[in-house]
């Protein structure tokens, strides 16, 4: 109670606003978002709590945003690291990975309602399909009562620990199905198939991204197939080959210049080959501030949060957490 008092008490005060005006002043903050859905839509009984956020929270979100940052867009920070118009204190930028159908849905309606700019890195090869990634089709199958955990657990030949808890032991055999090839995990699941179609829509199609796009929100890359590209067998493919892929969906049809990488995997070398192959501008899920002395760095760190991170008990949002969340993260050039 004491703890939470204080958090009220120092953003209340206007103390953690003036902390940030100073500290962050000459820094770029990136946002990571996945989903955004309205939970009286269908699809929020399924989804993973983990990387989805509620409408109405993601509006506080963008209210808290406009008080605290100046919010620009990929095209304002692609100028000031050319050498154009220098970003402006406090700057901040949206972003989301994947290409989920809800960004179209809700994110976007109210980044205009908000007149925020965004970035969308998608795969390449989600683009008008129909089922998520199978990690979040599990999720979706567990959260039915569709699958039983323990049993998926020894299907992947893992241990079921007593007491371990259902939704630890599925992502404990999600992590171990990341680990084996396309056509072996394809082999395990097989048998559940059809427990982890849930019978919606969940990707963009190629109307959505021009959507999108037209909204303000850019589109960037994520990948061709959403394989960490340290475990891609052919990185070229993930790299420029989904690149064009995407750029036909574009109008005009122009190759995007940022991408980021799936599950936040990559390594210095990944990350030279990701500007060779015409990206301007890479994004990490390393959870960092980016310095801006003169013009941010090409790789850039990012800042993602949970929905039970910035709610009180009640599912009230909490400035003060995000504040806290937010305005102390390391300032750290990843490369210059």
């Amino acid at each position: 109670m004491l703890s939470d008092l204080v958090k009220k008490s120092l953003y209340g005060s206007g103390l953690l606003g003036l902390y940030h005006r100073f500290r962050n002043r000459r820094s770029l903050t990136v946002i990571m978002f996945h989903r955004v859905i309205d939970p009286a839509d269908p699809r929020w009984a399924s989804c993973d709590p983990d990387y989805t956020l509620d409408a109405a929270l993601f509006e506080r979100c963008l209210a808290f945003f406009s008080r605290h940052y100046n919010v620009v867009s990929a095209a304002d920070v692609l100028a000031a690291r050319k050498g154009g118009a220098s970003l402006p204190p406090r700057a901040l930028l949206i972003t989301f990975d994947d290409g989920w159908k809800d960004n179209a849905d809700f994110a976007l309606p109210r980044l205009r309602k908000a007149n925020m700019p965004a970035l969308l890195f998608v795969v390449s090869d989600v683009i008008g399909r129909c089922l998520p990634f199978f990690q979040e089709q599990l999720m979706a199958g567990w959260r039915l009562g569709r699958i039983d955990a323990e049993r998926l657990l020894q299907v992947t030949g893992q241990k079921v620990v007593a007491g371990e808890g259902a939704q630890r032991s599925l992502r404990k055999a999600i992590a171990a199905l990341e680990q084996l090839s396309d056509d072996a995990r394809e082999s395990t699941l097989a048998d559940f198939a059809e427990a982890m179609d849930d019978g919606h829509r969940h990707m963009v199609d190629a109307k959505e991204v021009a959507a999108l796009e037209q909204g303000g929100v850019a589109i960037g890359l994520h990948g061709k197939t959403h394989t960490p590209m340290t475990r891609a067998t052919n990185l070229d493919a993930e790299l420029a080959g989904a690149r064009k892929d995407v750029a036909a969906h574009l109008d005009p049809p122009n190759a995007p210049q940022t991408m980021s990488f799936p599950h936040g995997r990559y390594t210095p070398a990944i990350a030279e080959r990701a500007r060779e192959a015409g990206y301007e501008l890479v994004f990490t899920s390393d959870p960092a501030l980016n310095p801006v002395n003169g013009r941010p760095g090409w790789l850039l760190g990012r800042v993602g949060f949970e929905q039970s991170g910035i709610v009180d008990r009640d599912g009230n949002f909490r400035a003060d957490l995000l504040a806290l969340l937010l305005f102390r993260k390391p300032l750290r050039m990843l490369a210059s």
